[in-house]
């Protein structure tokens, strides 16, 4: 198969490395000239500068890793072609576009597939099957936190320049961190949005929120609560989930999950498989692409699923702190 990858920074090298070691290469990079340097393992690759030229390769997919507010000026032009796309998470910073990015796929027939990794989390899959089972009865309460210093996240470039750091590219906490968005949604029923806080209130320099607190309800009429931010040292990014018959913890730290049933009296402690690490969550979404790619599977992550947590995002960036108060 071919594929052209769009964007260099972090995710779309993680995605390039990922596909050759996965096999795959034939494969075309588009990307601005004056992005950060080619990797010397890179330089085999016919290299584009804009989505038209690279399209004119007929690649089979397209695996898109530029900012997010540039997403859907790829995402168009590659479903009218009708390119297989994987598109980085979120799927954009507006509603805009969205109908004529769904007439395009329409008409190029191509799948599509919304990177949120964490879909692919050996024990948060686990968690799922416990939910959906009953294990800890009726799910009432859940919480997400989620804080990790901005500074921490690429120590080689100066964060404020970043595209978690510009308004024009799509970024703050908000959209950034919007992974609990979809797998909160995936793992207890998409949610009816509450209200939100979100504010900046660190000593960054940035001109985007850098905090977000999420209020949620569940189809089951379980409450949830999702605190995002940019400040917190050490990173922390947990899940609760409250039942009537027992509580679930995860930890993204080291992946453990921890299950407490009251006819137990005690905690039961599950651990990753040893083989685990971050990227084995971006091998195995790749390794379904593939899949999706050849018909031998549906996208796990949809185009709706993809439209569902963005709209979440842009709820909550509708709630701005009043200061004046």
């Amino acid at each position: 198969m071919k594929f052209v990858v769009v964007g260099l920074g972090s995710i779309g090298r993680r995605h390039l490395k990922n596909l050759i070691s996965l096999g795959e290469k034939d494969i075309v990079l588009c990307r601005n000239k004056v992005a950060s340097p080619i990797d010397d393992e890179f330089k085999e690759f016919p290299i584009e500068t804009n989505i038209y030229s690279a399209l004119k390769h007929e690649p089979d997919a397209v695996i898109i890793s530029n900012p997010t507010s540039l997403h859907f000026d790829i995402a168009i032009p590659a479903a009218e072609a009708g390119c297989h796309i994987l598109i980085e998470k979120p799927i954009s910073d507006s509603l805009a576009g969205i109908d004529k990015l769904k007439a395009a796929l329409k008409h190029g027939g191509g799948q599509f597939l919304v990177g949120f990794q964490y879909r692919f989390h050996p024990t948060l899959k686990i968690a799922s099957n416990m939910i959906s089972q009953g294990e800890i009865g009726r799910i009432v309460s859940i919480n997400v936190h989620w804080g990790e210093y901005l500074p921490d996240w690429h120590p080689w470039e100066d964060f404020r320049n970043s595209y978690a750091a510009r308004p024009d590219l799509g970024g703050g906490v908000v959209l950034t961190l919007c992974h609990p968005f979809d797998y909160l949604s995936w793992l207890f029923g998409k949610p009816e949005f509450m209200w939100a806080h979100t504010d900046t209130v660190g000593d960054l320099g940035i001109n985007v929120e850098d905090v977000a607190d999420v209020y949620l309800k569940f189809p089951n009429g379980a409450f949830g609560s999702v605190h995002l931010d940019y400040i917190q040292r050490p990173t922390t990014h947990h899940l609760e989930v409250i039942g009537t018959n027992g509580t679930i913890r995860w930890n993204n730290a080291d992946g453990q999950l921890s299950i407490y049933r009251p006819n137990h009296s005690a905690w039961e402690f599950i651990e990753a498989p040893k083989y685990f690490e971050r990227n084995s969550l971006f091998i195995d979404e790749m390794r379904h692409f593939l899949s999706v790619i050849r018909r031998e599977t549906e996208p796990i992550c949809t185009l709706d699923d993809g439209i569902n947590a963005l709209e979440i995002a842009l709820q909550t960036l509708s709630f701005k702190v009043d200061k004046s108060c």
